[in-house]
């Protein structure tokens, strides 16, 4: 067990178990979530509980086996590896609002979409609750830059490890620890419909983002094997469910693929099927992955399409790409490091 993923009150019975007072916890938390790396840091424990925590509860650091840096926008992807060997992604992104990580939450994916590097080799194994957090706290440690927001849309489904997840949402969440708000995290999903429901009934107040990437099911199950599962009525149906009970609105993240999903007539269907749902999309300049033949939209074909959302009344952004010097799409860089690139 590594004390990291426990809440506060897990870890106040714990130390109470120990024979030790109740305030002891509130520090030890506080520590582990600045990011220290050893217990010694802790100069305020005892040492004696100090050298017992670190025998029976190891605190396992990720360590940063390779750092790029975009020269073009100040973009660092960092690739961990984790205690087990395992390696993992997170990029830090800087906006004008404040600093936002984008972390993985399983080592690989088993959803084999055609448009994304993470999922080539499958799924390995899901993160526990510390591994997601210590992306948060050794990134912004390494970087230097506070981290005011948080997008779950890295490497790995998040609501296929849904119970890890929701721990990993409440400790980051903590007044006690990094105290980030819940409506400054984006939690971004393929479309696990019975997941999208169970989150909907906890009602949080993050941002739930869809990967939408197709206005049907006759393009959507070419290119994500999700949508046999789970087709696009009863996806669109669950995301009324969750703008429902939650009152956010829905962000539907849209890959713009060349003579895939980009016509205009891709556009108006969206429209028709969206009508009523109060949503934003983002429109993402596909990234080029060496082992799919997909292409990026042309630019033109991008406007077009974002042009005709909005005058049918949808809000479309253009995301803007960061990184694209430094292994910009999810997955490349684990995939060089494995290769021993």
């Amino acid at each position: 067990m590594n004390l990291k993923s426990l809440t506060l009150e897990e870890l106040t019975q714990l130390l109470k178990d120990r024979n030790q007072p109740a305030f002891r916890a509130k520090q030890v938390f506080t520590w582990l979530h600045k990011g220290v790396r050893t217990y010694e840091e802790m100069t305020n424990l005892p040492k004696d509980l100090r050298e017992a925590l670190a025998e029976e509860y190891p605190i396992c650091p990720p360590e940063a086996v390779r750092r790029q840096e975009s020269r073009r926008d100040g973009t660092i992807k960092y690739l961990w590896r984790l205690s087990d060997g395992n390696c993992v992604e997170t990029v830090l992104m800087r906006y004008r609002y404040g600093n936002t990580v984008c972390i993985s939450t399983e080592v690989g994916c088993r959803m084999g979409c055609a448009f994304c590097a993470s999922t080539l080799g499958g799924l390995v194994r899901r993160l526990e609750p510390f591994e997601m957090l210590d992306q948060v706290l050794f990134t912004q440690v390494d970087s230097g830059f506070p981290v005011s927001h948080i997008v779950l849309m890295g490497i790995g489904e998040p609501l296929d490890n849904f119970d890890n997840v929701m721990r990993f949402l409440e400790l980051v969440n903590s007044p006690a620890g990094m105290n980030i708000s819940m409506r400054h995290i984006s939690l971004s999903t393929c479309g696990l419909v019975p997941k999208i429901h169970e989150l909907a009934e906890r009602k949080l107040q993050l941002t739930l983002s869809i990967s939408l990437h197709a206005p049907n099911d006759a393009v959507r199950d070419r290119i994500m094997p999700v949508n046999r599962a789970y087709p696009m009525e009863a996806l669109l149906s669950a995301c009324r469910r969750y703008y429902q009970a939650t009152g956010r609105r829905i962000s539907f993240e849209y890959a713009m693929i060349r003579d895939v999903n980009d016509s205009q007539a891709d556009a108006k269907e969206l429209l028709r099927r969206l009508k009523g749902l109060p949503a934003h999309f983002n429109l993402i300049p596909l990234n080029h992955v060496e082992e799919s033949p997909l292409k990026p939209s042309t630019r033109a074909a991008v406007a077009a399409f974002q042009k005709t959302l909005e005058e049918g009344g949808v809000p479309a952004t253009v995301r803007r790409t960061l990184g694209g010097d430094i292994d910009a799409s999810c997955g490349q860089l684990r995939r060089k490091y494995q290769e021993g690139n």
